[in-house]
């Protein structure tokens, strides 16, 4: 690694002799208690360049660009903006640069408008009409709609990408940073996000963009970086390199292959929907409408979908979090009617779920790893006796969640705030899987992960579904959808049109159908 380390040093300082770098970082180093997150990282970016930066979770790739937005400052090592040294020392000073970030983990706030979070982050002063204007008139230009007057809570996931990628766009900005900009975008969402890079890149716009999906880095970025356990390890031009080269690159090792096996027998029903409807009393929800569908034991049901179309509903429905559907809608899990049950009876009938939002839904940030996991596997794995807690079970089943999912994390006491997207994710899916549910339904299990946590998580999904257990996964990821799973349904307008047996369907009726259209044979 130390050769490969100065081979890349030394193609850096070739590349210091150029001119017109927008970006350059030399040597930046940082350090955490317990961590060196970055160790003498160079960065080069040039105008108009769209630069992947790639690496698997706890790489430092959310330190290297906290650092470049303000949020971080460096223990060692300089930057330079348009040749000149400079210091960041917060988002606003990087924003008067020109340097706009949109995170993984959206910076909203859930009580306000679309139009009031655009406003908290734009220095100039807008009358009401001229502002609103503005949003509409660049949301159409970069084909990423949304609505000024709806409230942020109301939001899907999808839709609040939208919201911090035109808050970034409106501020004109030199050098757009995005992290992970499409783990949540239908195919259709993508093309047209590449198509606003492609344009933003052509006016000379930089675009720092961090992925974990190497397709995407191949298809769009004109150079990439690939950083491991806080060090480069290689550059590359991706439209030249395998991505098999990249991904053994990025995780350090042979990368193991998913054998999929399709069903021939279909086991117990497990699930079974019928006549699902359901009105919110939020006016910005979806209405879920007329949903029936089963799943039997051994099978993986893929919900696919554009976000915002009732997934966020079908899934408070389904896990107990909402009780109050129509009189006729029945939800049944292992022959067992649950429809009134709430979520806690549902877990100790053999149900489990994973919400998409993983930080103050399925997991409680402030809390440490160990507290996390009562909050589901307290009744279900027998961490109470007469009242009170067994903490020595609760240790040792945190414990194998980071041992069987490879969570990268200081110990079972470490905040859950400080795990870096993907490991939450991981130990939050590993809370569910080790409990052995008999069904279990997860919303966005993939979301912001690099590619060898995908493989991890999606290997036990299907390890748990061979074991006997139905399985929902509700996903805008058809790559994975079509990796693991049986069946497909797609979802539109709170309805759900059924495909039936995946290896049957193709690509555009998919996308015909999560358009709302219904699909002519």
């Amino acid at each position: 690694m130390n050769d490969s380390h100065n081979n890349m040093k030394s193609s850096f300082d070739k590349a210091s002799a150029e001119p017109h770098a927008l970006l350059e970082l030399g040597e930046i180093s940082k350090a955490f208690p317990g961590i060196l997150a970055n160790d003498g990282i160079d960065l080069r970016v040039m105008p108009g360049e769209i630069h992947g930066l790639v690496g698997e979770n706890g790489a430092g790739k959310s330190t290297l660009v906290k650092i470049i937005y303000g949020l971080l400052r460096p223990d060692q090592g300089s930057v330079l903006w348009e040749g000149n040294a400079v210091s960041i020392f917060g988002p606003s000073e990087a924003r008067l640069l020109g340097i706009g970030m949109v995170f993984q983990h959206f910076s909203l706030f859930e009580a306000l408008t679309v139009m009031e979070n655009i406003a908290l982050a734009i220095d100039e002063k807008w009358k009401p009409q001229e502002f609103r204007s503005r949003i509409d008139e660049v949301s159409r230009n970069y084909g990423l709609s949304v609505e000024p007057d709806r409230y942020v809570h109301s939001l899907s996931v999808g839709e609040r990408q939208k919201v911090e990628i035109v808050r970034c766009l409106l501020q004109s900005p030199k050098l757009l940073i995005l992290d992970e900009p499409t783990s949540v975008l239908t195919p259709q969402e993508v093309e047209s996000l590449f198509e606003t890079l492609h344009i933003l890149s052509k006016r000379g716009c930089a675009i720092l963009y961090i992925s974990h999906k190497l397709h995407e880095i191949k298809k769009i970025c004109h150079a990439a970086t690939i950083l491991r356990e806080g060090r480069v390890v290689a550059n590359c031009d991706p439209s030249k390199e395998p991505i098999k080269n990249m991904a053994e690159l990025l995780v350090g090792s042979r990368l193991p292959e998913i054998n999929r096996k399709r069903l021939t027998t279909h086991g117990v029903e497990r699930i079974h929907i019928d006549n699902l409807n359901y009105t919110s009393k939020d006016p910005f929800s979806v209405k879920l409408k007329n949903i029936s569908f089963t799943v039997h034991g051994g099978e993986i049901l893929g919900i696919a979908g554009v976000a915002g179309n009732g997934q966020t509903e079908l899934m408070s429905v389904l896990s107990g979090e909402v009780k109050d559907v129509d009189e006729r809608s029945i939800i049944k899990f292992n022959d067992q009617i649950v429809t009134s049950k709430g979520a806690a009876e549902r877990r100790l009938l053999g149900a489990g779920f994973v919400p998409e939002q993983r930080q103050g839904h399925a997991a409680v940030t402030e809390m440490s790893l160990i507290e996390n996991v009562f909050l589901t596997a307290l009744k279900t794995c027998d961490m109470e006796n007469s009242g009170f807690i067994d903490h020595a079970k609760a240790r040792s089943f945190a414990e194998s969640i980071i041992a069987n999912f490879d969570v990268r994390t200081t110990g079972v006491q470490a905040e859950t705030g400080s795990l870096s997207g993907g490991n939450l994710q991981k130990f939050i899916v590993g809370r569910e899987l080790l409990q052995q549910p008999s069904v279990l339904i997860v919303e966005q299990p993939t979301w912001g992960v690099d590619v060898g946590a995908a493989i991890i998580l999606r290997r036990a999904l299907l390890d748990l579904a061979k074991s006997g257990a139905a399985v929902i996964i509700i996903s805008q990821d058809l790559d994975e959808i079509f990796e693991v799973c049986d069946k497909i349904a797609v979802m539109a307008d709170g309805t759900i049109s059924i495909l039936g047996d995946i290896a049957a369907v193709s690509m555009e009726e998919i996308g015909v159908l999560m358009s709302g259209q219904k699909y002519d044979h």
